[in-house]
């Protein structure tokens, strides 16, 4: 299995077994039992690589007990005493996440308690401030996992067999464990409602602001992230990540993180940990940011101001705070005091405080903060004064509505520097760029890569983004509201009163559609034609779309198109095929994005961004393949493993063989290149079954009522009844009339005929499964890389072909909505009404009857 499929099967199995339990508690039990498995496998691979173990050696790992120092000899004293210098920790043997998955273990529930408490006592003091009761979450709530020992024993057997298979000993040249961390954290969050908030940002929503802050610090060589509001951890890791391509030792980014609550405090710790980010990297505090602001000390007796090169937060919504007596606190003397009962610019200002002059700041808030209170007579509006006044305010971004877990509150990132060479501020509504995923709103890659180019050039774009100038916003009493300078609000759809009563095209809205005349001079004189009277027009092609498709403007642009993207499918292979070994996803993408926008730089029409997400798309099953293939060697693609797929039993989800799979390649592609004369086969034979259910299904039909009831079921469904038909086909008595027994005989063939082409078929399929099976495991390095090319490349370049078609696609709808919009106009439709009226009235009047008829057709014809 990939990453993705292992934390798939790893959530649906946990999320199964957390019966009756809050996501938001029972993720504390499952990601600190992961954690414990890192930490034991840690110590595992730190004996083998270091001091060249064999299992047989970490068997002798005695467990200590302080209470009989004698039984510890000096030997084991300095096994131990090493493990805590070098790792921070000591885990006897029988207390290792891999003892516990043998057979003969002994385990309970009372071993995992004793094994934490343990790991607790023997930590090593320079390493406490990672480690000290990172497990109290667990450990406190194991209880909770049943009503006793036995069952409680019984879920956690069941939670070890389950993420036993996540690596976590370096033999994956990627980051399975944290993948899997993130992604059920992810999905937690997704199960956890409101509560999601206190630990998770959208991973979106982090990558946005990550972008961001890589690209304003993409020259350093060292840098200091702070998170204030830390929650999983996530969102520092995000920004981190993106930073790293920037820099060649990634061991140079020193994280700090605050986080109030404790349980979501230990999932920061454990989430840097794992990330192998070095332990003198990691500065974490569990307090409150607001009412104990950061010490550079532990014990907190110097009180020395932290400063870092970015800090990033989801700080809670509209939080009470104390605000009492705080006009003297450094952070917020300058600017002024936030109310108690909205802590958001209490957190902002807390967090430019910790700025170093270059630092950068980026920020969650809701929309609120940009419009409460006035200059003059409220905290957050004189807030916001000041920070125009003094020039923080860089760049605000309207979100999508339903972006967070358990909120529907919009909300906006905000992004402050201390020092800015400009004084505009960059609004950007992305309130409209997204997709629906389930119950969520969410960010689509596309989305995230125009906000961070807007944000790096400052650009205008219509209903998009602006950059306002200072001396406007004080001229809208630094009100910040989006909507004031950026109006991204769809158009009305426009209605000339003339072509609805008369009809034609008015000239004005074919003018709306200038972007395309620009690009296609000729192309607007072939489509309409003017009328004689007015600013009108008409169509004057039977086909719009013949007509822009044989247009010479059109088609030279397509040339310009596929001249500029000649040679993008070798490019593609070079790069992600050619050199797999050594791809990075990340600058990966950005060479390839870079590539695109270049050679997009000069064809009009075309949105580079639907270009973009192209790639996008396949972006993430494309690193899948390459991750496995960089673990496991170019032999992965020559690999098959069994298939399983999820089927309901008894209101349940359970895991269900289902054939077999390319562990990288798949079977289909293998078998249109290698084996259609099996597939036509087969396909010849599922239409010949259909056909012959088809027939069944006919001859029922044609039953008369007797032959009903005598041949058929009394289900609802009415069904043949195969044991009557088939006796009744031999006709032995001589008693069924000759139409029915010819039907019943062809109902019989038609049986028999069923049976041998499925038959036939499943034989057909078994076989096809054998070649193909056959064909994966003998590929050549050559036909690896041309089946690669076909899964990878050939998708990307076809979507980024259907980007200049879209373009097309949507000026011909365009059009011929202007055509039906103004089609039925009303003077023709009354025309219609009178010569109908003309029509009926003649038909009546030739009509016969007697008096009184004829009296009451004339009446009806007034």
């Amino acid at each position: 299995m990939n990453k993705q499929q292992l934390a798939n099967r790893i959530w649906a199995s946990a999320n199964k077994m957390r019966t009756k339990i809050e996501a938001n508690e029972y993720k504390d039990y499952i990601l600190g039992l992961i954690f414990y498995k890192f930490i034991c496998d840690n110590e595992v691979n730190y004996l083998k690589n270091n001091n060249k173990w064999t299992d047989e050696d970490i068997s002798t790992l005695k467990n200590y007990d302080p209470d009989h120092p004698e039984n510890f000899t000096d030997e084991d004293q300095e096994i131990m005493e090493d493990l805590q210098r070098s790792i921070g920790y000591y885990i006897c043997y029988e207390h290792l996440f891999s003892t516990w998955t043998k057979p003969d273990s002994g385990f309970s529930v009372s071993t995992l308690s004793e094994a934490l408490k343990k790991f607790n006592r023997l930590l090593h003091k320079r390493f406490l401030h990672i480690y000290k009761n990172i497990f109290d979450s667990l450990e406190t709530g194991l209880k909770k996992l049943g009503a006793d020992p036995p069952s409680q024993t019984r879920v956690v057997k069941e939670l070890i067999k389950l993420i036993k298979d996540i690596p976590t000993d370096g033999s994956q040249g990627y980051d399975v464990l944290g993948f899997v961390y993130e992604y059920l954290i992810s999905n937690f969050a997704a199960s956890a409602g409101k509560k999601a908030g206190e630990f998770y940002t959208p991973h979106e929503v982090a990558i946005l602001m990550s972008e961001i802050v890589a690209e304003h610090h993409k020259n350093k060589d060292t840098l200091e992230i702070y998170d204030p509001t830390s929650g999983s951890g996530s969102l520092l890791i995000t920004i981190g990540k993106s930073l790293s391509r920037h820099m060649a030792d990634t061991n140079r980014i020193k994280y700090y993180a605050q986080e109030l609550i404790e349980s979501t405090y230990n999932l920061t710790r454990m989430n840097l940990v794992m990330r192998n980010i070095l332990p003198s990297n990691i500065v974490t505090r569990n307090a409150d940011s607001l009412s104990e602001d950061w010490p550079i000390n532990s014990d907190g007796t110097v009180n020395e101001t932290l400063y870092v090169d970015a800090v990033v937060s989801n700080p809670p919504y509209s939080a009470h705070w104390d605000a009492t007596d705080r006009q003297d606190d450094p952070r917020f003397k300058r600017y002024g005091v936030a109310p108690k009962t909205k802590a958001d610019y209490a957190f902002l200002l807390h967090e430019l405080h910790h700025l170093k002059p270059d630092g950068i700041l980026t920020i969650v808030l809701p929309h609120g903060v940009l419009f409460r209170g006035s200059e003059n007579d409220g905290s957050e509006g004189q807030i916001r004064k000041q920070l125009i006044e003094v020039n923080n305010i860089d760049t605000i971004i309207g979100l999508p509505a339903g972006i967070f877990f358990g909120t529907g509150i919009p909300t906006i990132i905000m992004v402050l520097k201390q020092h800015r060479m400009n004084d505009d501020v960059l609004i950007i509504d992305a309130s409209k760029g997204f997709v629906k995923d389930g119950k969520q709103n969410k960010l689509r890659p596309c989305d995230i890569r125009k906000i961070a180019d807007t944000v790096r050039t400052r650009a205008t774009i219509a209903g998009f983004s602006r950059a306002v100038s200072r001396n406007e916003i004080r001229q809208n009493g630094y009100n910040l509201n989006i909507p004031r300078y950026v109006d991204s609000a769809e158009q009305a759809e426009k209605h000339d009163i003339y072509a609805t009563i008369f009809g034609g095209i008015p000239n004005s809205e074919i003018d709306d559609l200038q972007k395309y005349w620009d690009a296609f001079p000729n192309l607007r004189s072939e489509i309409f034609a003017t009328e004689a009277e007015g600013p009108y027009s008409r169509i004057r092609t039977e086909s719009v779309k013949d007509a822009i498709c044989a247009n010479a403007d059109v088609k030279a642009w397509e040339a310009l198109f596929a001249q500029k993207f000649d040679g993008f499918a070798e490019l593609l292979h070079e790069r992600l095929i050619g050199n797999v070994k050594e791809v990075n996803e990340m600058r990966e993408l950005d060479t390839i994005s870079t590539d695109i926008f270049g050679r997009l730089a000069d064809v009009p029409l075309v949105d580079r961004y639907a270009a973009y997400q192209a790639v996008a798309d396949s972006w993430a099953g494309i690193v899948a393949d390459i991750e496995t293939i960089q673990a496991e060697g170019l032999e992965a693609c020559r690999m098959v493993d069994d298939n399983y797929k999820l089927v309901k039993k008894n209101d349940e989800e359970i895991e269900v063989a289902d054939g077999r799979k390319g562990r990288v390649i798949p079977f289909d592609i293998i078998r249109v290149a290698c084996f259609q004369k099996e597939v036509d086969n087969i396909t010849t034979l599922q239409r010949r079954i259909e056909e012959t259910a088809s027939e069944l299904d006919t001859i029922r039909e044609e039953f008369t009522e007797d032959e009903q009831q005598e041949y058929l079921t009394d289900d609802e469904t009415p069904k043949y009844d195969k044991k009557a038909i088939t006796a009744a086909a031999k006709n032995k008595g001589g008693d069924v009339e000759p139409d029915t027994l010819d039907k019943l005989k062809r109902i019989v063939g038609l049986w028999n005929d069923n049976t041998r082409l499925s038959k036939e078929l499943k034989n057909a399929e078994t076989e096809l499964d054998k070649a193909t099976e056959a064909k994966i495991g003998s590929l050549s390095d050559a036909e690896i890389e041309a089946f690669l090319h076909v899964k990878w490349i050939d998708p990307i370049v076809a979507r980024v072909r259907q980007a200049c078609a879209d373009v097309l696609t949507d000026l011909e709808k365009a059009v011929e909505n202007l055509s039906r919009k103004y089609s039925d106009n009303l003077s023709a439709i009354d025309n219609e009404i009178l010569n109908s009226e003309k029509e009926l009235e003649s038909l009546i009047a030739d009509l016969t009857g007697d008096e009184f008829a004829i009296r009451g057709l004339r009446e009806l014809i007034k």
